[in-house]
């Protein structure tokens, strides 16, 4: 036990520790969700996101020094991003009967997103740097975090509100869903890839695999809208 300190300053220090505690933290998220029989609420990335922030915080250990073993899941999401194209080519004749409702959804969806965050943040005082890094938070991490560079916000914020967005959206969202009584899987996948992004597309592939591939095309369409629309309604708020 005396070398024990010895031993973890040495393993913290290399990135293989923390990319498998990384991948530890999601498997142990993914089983209790299972257990639960794939309730909302127990959602596998809030789980993970708990069981990774507890560990650095009792180990003390910076976050740069988790993610240089952290950054080989996050190089994953471009590549796992690009395979959304997949299940969206199939449904792809549903996709064009529906294209003018979608249109209509996506903007409605980027506006309420980009408007009520700067809205409310701007009436609890809010200003600089914060607000600029709230814009982009409905948009999926990559894309968030380019948008929140080039309007001056904080890329580090930005990246925690689009991940508490995206667990946000993955857990309300059939709840609200079935709430409301929409039972049409593209709408019900399109409104939570606007709203959630990734993990809410993940969610939505759980559900269904139309609702999966209707979210993957609203996360996609909303990345490139809010890229437009954020610089834009945050000089409005400025």
């Amino acid at each position: 036990m005396t070398d024990f300190p010895e031993i973890w300053s040495y393993l913290s220090r290399g990135p293989l520790l923390w990319l498998t505690a990384t991948l530890a933290a999601y498997t142990l998220g993914d089983a209790c969700f299972r257990a639960a029989n794939r309730a909302p609420i127990v959602n596998p990335v809030l789980i993970a996101v708990a069981l990774l922030a507890v560990m650095l915080h009792f180990s003390a250990t910076p976050y740069a020094t988790y993610f240089e073993g952290a950054q080989f899941v996050h190089f994953l999401l471009g590549p796992a991003t690009i395979c959304l194209a997949l299940p969206l080519s199939d449904n792809l004749p549903r996709v064009r009967k529906a294209a003018l409702p979608l249109l209509a959804a996506l903007l409605a969806g980027s506006l309420t997103a980009v408007v009520s965050a700067l809205a409310i943040a701007k009436a609890l005082g809010v200003t600089g740097e914060v607000l600029a890094s709230l814009a982009p938070k409905s948009t999926t991490a990559p894309v968030a975090i380019g948008i929140s560079q080039a309007i001056g916000g904080s890329p580090t914020l930005t990246a925690v509100l689009v991940i508490l967005t995206g667990i946000t959206g993955a857990v309300v969202a059939t709840p609200l869903l079935n709430l409301l009584r929409i039972k049409d899987w593209r709408a019900r996948g399109f409104a939570t890839g606007v709203a959630a992004h990734g993990i809410g597309t993940a969610r939505a592939f759980q559900v269904h695999p139309t609702a999966g591939a209707f979210a993957g095309l609203g996360m996609g369409l909303n990345a490139v809208l809010t890229a437009l629309i954020a610089p834009l309604i945050l000089e409005l708020f400025r």
